[in-house]
């Protein structure tokens, strides 16, 4: 196992770091994500036609952030680091931020 900080495998490249990206860009396009769902949820089964719009919008706000380099490198130091906490801690991001109980 290669432990060089900056080292990425196959599978952080190419499925860890784009979850990352696709994660971060709904929060950054959140108001094309819901006007679309807004759209979806009053045009029923005619959302495919009613919401083109709206669904160009999204895609669009989507796409620049999926193809910026710097977006990418953000969400790679991003992984990195909680990749190395893990590496020192044994325990995944998730649950660290979990809440611990107040009282047992």
């Amino acid at each position: 196992i290669c432990l060089d900080p900056w080292h990425l495998r196959h599978v952080e490249k190419d499925v860890l770091i784009p979850k990352i990206m696709r994660e971060k860009a709904r929060e950054r396009c959140s108001e094309q994500v819901q006007d679309f769902t807004k759209c979806c949820k009053n045009s029923g089964v005619l959302m495919v036609v009613k919401c083109r719009k709206e669904n160009s919008a999204l895609k669009e706000c989507l796409t620049a952030y999926y193809n910026d380099p710097a977006f990418y490198e953000e969400c790679k130091m991003e992984y990195l680091k909680e990749r190395e906490e893990f590496r020192k801690t044994g325990i995944p991001t998730k649950k660290r931020l979990q809440k611990l109980p107040t009282s047992m």
